[in-house]
C-alpha cells in the first residue's frame, strides 16, 4: 500500500474507521472520508478506464473534478468521477467501460 498514515495537517489516518469496498470484483480496504480515487492509488491501482475511441488506458489527471478522467460506475450509476466521491462501506465500484464510438460507427456506415 502506498497510502499517507500520518499527515502534519490532515492528522493520522489511525483515528478514522477501516472500510471494505470492491473494485472491478476485488476486495479493497479505505478509510472513512477518503475519496474512492485515494482509496484506489493507496491500493496501487492506476488505470480506471480505457478511452472511448483509442483505446488507451486513463487514469488520474486533475484530481479536484474538472477533466472527467476518473470517472467509474459505482453501485451501477455509470460516469461516477472518484475524485469526488467517498467511498461507503461495501460499495461496487467498476472501472469505466470503452463504450463504441457512435459517430465512427455512422461514419464507416456500420449504424
Amino acid at each position: 500500500m502506498t497510502r499517507i498514515v500520518h499527515h502534519p495537517i490532515l492528522g493520522s489516518l489511525n483515528n478514522r474507521q477501516k472500510l471494505s469496498f470492491v473494485f472491478n470484483g476485488q476486495e479493497l480496504e479505505a478509510y472513512e472520508n477518503e475519496t474512492i480515487a485515494a482509496a484506489l492509488l493507496a491500493n496501487g491501482i492506476r488505470t480506471l478506464r480505457h478511452h472511448e475511441e483509442s483505446g488507451s488506458p486513463r487514469g488520474f489527471y486533475c484530481n479536484i473534478g474538472h477533466c472527467m478522467e476518473c470517472r467509474l460506475t459505482v453501485n451501477e450509476q455509470a460516469n461516477v468521477r472518484a475524485c469526488l466521491t467517498t467511498v461507503k462501506p461495501n460499495m461496487a465500484v467498476q472501472s469505466g467501460k470503452q463504450h463504441p464510438n457512435i459517430v465512427k460507427r455512422m461514419v464507416e456506415g456500420n449504424e
